[in-house]
């Protein structure tokens, strides 16, 4: 019988899945086959520097049996990766064939500049690649204009961190909406006693991603229907909120903080909430870096007046180059590398992914505090797509919309803060439609 090209593929797959358990074939071959539809050509993979990285690079070696495909896999810290990809991206190169990159960041620019290959006719090839697996917002964040852009790789959601024993001791209950949480932490607020009902991002830029889930909660969003929003009512609760937690019951530096700074403050036990991305967790519950590990727990970020909408996004996410002269190898690649067996692999060293049956196995969840995995879970299935205004400037939109929260922390008044923020970002969304 004929193969057909993605049964090919769904062969490759499965072969590739089978090497470790039954040890496959370790012969090299030079000639495509039937077994090996690729052997003999090489890809180039340009990677973030990252644990998903290290955790791919122990089978590579089984990908690369199973089809005969050499992987050229370079590794990079993350400014010099984008750098790397600019410069071969604008020279028109036909290498990487493959690259990791950050939808949520990026995505608008790099579709703009046509540096990404549209995947919707790549995904539905092979039915046990089982594409609906994928956690939908994941999905939705690596969309373009109704385009498959990428393939989510690993995720992060925005949950609570809280101090278990400090509530206990208090008798407060686990914040389940933003008014119980400002209550709770003007409560335990005791900055005479270097403790702090709140800590979180205070830095301009970094506290755009931080303040996003309190401005979606209660309505708002950066843009709406292609306009700055940046000024509507909901969007101005929801800066005001988090402009309020931080200015009345976080610490004096609290506008000199990034995440490493907010989380190491809550780490030496100086805070009772802490609000940030999942992924951060180790930083809290790790006993060598943690002076209240036992006593950090998880939740579900709290539902403000329009619910409950905290962000979960695909991290860094797999594209391939439009220029690439190898697409179905490189696809070959991608398919394998996003598998359920390789998520759940690399997860299991923990990597958070982006596939639901892998977060609903015990396997998946066993290197998560489990209130963390339910947390995580439970985001994953409400989440909002993005963290940060969807433009193609997004440093320059961060640092405006960030001016919002910082001036009404200052004491300015936060409505005039947010007319003047909300035409600048739509500047930068007029200037981008330009470019």
């Amino acid at each position: 019988m004929k193969r057909t090209k993605s049964s090919i593929v769904g062969l490759t797959l499965a072969l590739t899945m089978g090497l470790t358990a039954c040890g496959g074939n370790q012969n090299s071959e030079n000639a495509p086959s039937a077994d090996k539809p690729f052997a003999g050509q090489k890809l180039t993979v340009f990677a973030l520097s990252h644990p998903w990285t290290d955790g791919l690079k122990s089978s590579l070696g089984e990908f690369e049996n199973a089809t005969g495909i050499d992987v050229d896999l370079q590794v990079f810290p993350e400014e010099q990766l984008q750098q790397k990809l600019a410069v071969q991206f604008t020279s028109q190169a036909g290498t990487p064939d493959v690259f990791t990159y950050r939808p949520f960041m990026e995505k608008l620019l790099y579709d703009k500049n046509g540096w990404t290959e549209p995947l919707d006719s790549y995904v539905g090839k092979n039915a046990a690649y089982d594409f609906g697996d994928f956690s939908k917002a994941s999905v939705d964040g690596s969309m373009v204009n109704g385009k498959l852009m990428s393939i989510p790789l690993w995720t992060d959601q925005f949950v609570m961190y809280y101090r278990k024993d400090i509530l206990e001791k208090n008798n407060i209950p686990v914040p389940k909406t933003l008014a119980e949480l400002e209550a709770a932490a003007k409560q335990l607020n005791d900055p005479a006693n270097d403790f702090y009902g709140f800590v979180s991002r205070g830095q301009r830029n970094a506290l755009v991603s931080a303040a996003a889930s309190f401005v979606y909660s209660e309505g708002g969003d950066f843009i709406v229907d292609g306009k700055a929003a940046v000024n509507t009512p909901e969007a101005i609760r929801g800066f005001e909120i988090y402009a309020n937690l931080l200015k009345n019951y976080g610490p004096k530096g609290s506008l000199n903080m990034g995440w490493p700074q907010a989380a190491a403050l809550f780490a030496q036990g100086k805070a009772a909430f802490y609000v940030d991305a999942s992924a951060l967790f180790n930083n809290t519950t790790d006993p060598e870096k943690s002076l209240v590990a036992k006593d950090v727990a998880f939740a579900p970020f709290p539902a403000g007046t329009a619910g409950q909408k905290p962000y979960a996004i695909a991290a860094w996410a797999l594209a391939m180059n439009p220029k690439s002269e190898k697409k179905d190898a490189a696809w070959a690649f991608m398919e394998w590398s996003s598998s359920k067996e390789n998520v759940l692999r690399i997860q299991q060293s923990g990597v958070p992914g982006a596939r639901d049956s892998v977060w609903a196995s015990p396997e998946g969840i066993e290197k998560f505090p489990a209130d963390l995995a339910d947390a995580i879970k439970t985001t994953m299935s409400i989440g909002v797509d993005h963290s940060v205004p969807q433009v193609m400037s997004v440093t320059e939109a961060r640092d405006v919309v960030g001016s919002i929260v910082v001036k009404a922390m200052l004491g300015e008044d936060i409505h005039k803060a947010a007319e003047t923020a909300n035409k600048e970002l739509q500047a930068i969304i007029e200037s981008d439609s330009k470019k």
